[in-house]
């Protein structure tokens, strides 16, 4: 597998996990809407950092380590930084019920939707940067 289609494997997954958060969202399962936000937002970051670094991304899932081992973080504004830390713990916390509680206590439908409405808009923000990078 070429490096190029790597990139466009990982964009493909972040795309059809967009679809899903829309779906679920839409369903009122807003605790795995913003899981699958980490996830669209880890697969473009992975797809980004492939295209810089012309590597296999790490195996980790922390949003701004990705970005930091990919050195993009720095490209990032002060508001996607604090956003994909408003992400991070829905990698973890979605996963154990001890968590998931106090996560769904927070999640309500606007927040929700504030949450998969600004992740469209930094998985669009990096596609642009992948683009006009190639």
């Amino acid at each position: 597998m070429t490096n190029e289609e790597k990139v466009q494997y990982w964009i493909e997954l972040s795309d059809e996990d967009l679809k899903t958060a829309d779906v679920l969202l839409k369903g009122g399962r807003y605790l795995f809407a913003g899981f699958t936000c980490h996830l669209i937002i880890e697969k473009i970051f992975k797809a980004y950092y492939t295209q810089l670094k012309g590597d296999t991304p790490p195996f980790k899932h922390k949003l701004d380590y990705i970005a930091q081992q990919g050195n993009f973080y720095e490209m990032l504004s002060e508001e996607q930084q604090d956003f994909i830390d408003e992400l991070n713990p829905f990698n973890i916390e979605a996963r154990y019920p001890e968590y998931k509680s106090e996560l769904m206590k927070n999640l309500t439908q606007p927040i929700c939707a504030e949450l998969v409405e600004q992740t469209k808009k930094l998985q669009q923000w990096i596609k642009e940067r992948i683009l006009s990078t190639k």
